[in-house]
């Protein structure tokens, strides 16, 4: 069974830099699509950056140009580079993997969230 666990989530000061990595285990990250999504309490959760299997990326528009996301197949390891960051970036934030068919929908548009693997989330607070 496909579990992932996240970490390098913390406090920072806006400006600041933080690097979220998740470890996927039960399978093989080359095997998936995989993303970050974020959600503040009594809101939506969002997605923030996905990586397909053919390395393309895509950002929310709100991260662009601040917000890295990479993978390293080998280490099956997912990662998440977060420069300038605001407050607004302030939130728990979550790994997830999934096939194609169902994850860039749920990117996209929101949904099904049970048709995706989840991790528990790591939180990211940035004070102003």
């Amino acid at each position: 069974q496909v579990q992932l666990v996240e970490s390098g989530g913390g406090s920072v000061q806006a400006g600041g830099s933080l690097r979220l990595s998740c470890v996927l285990s039960g399978g093989s990250s080359s095997s998936y699509y995989m993303g970050w999504f974020r959600q503040v309490p009594g809101k939506k959760r969002e997605g923030v950056a996905r990586i397909d299997n053919d390395g393309y990326t895509s950002y929310t528009a709100s991260v662009k140009g601040r917000f890295t996301i990479s993978k390293d197949n080998a280490k099956n390891t997912l990662y998440l580079e977060m420069n300038s960051l605001k407050p607004e970036d302030t939130a728990m934030y979550y790994c997830a993997a999934g096939a194609e068919d169902v994850f860039v929908p749920i990117f996209m548009y929101g949904g099904s969230w049970p048709d995706l693997y989840w991790g528990q989330g790591t939180q990211v607070t940035v004070s102003s």
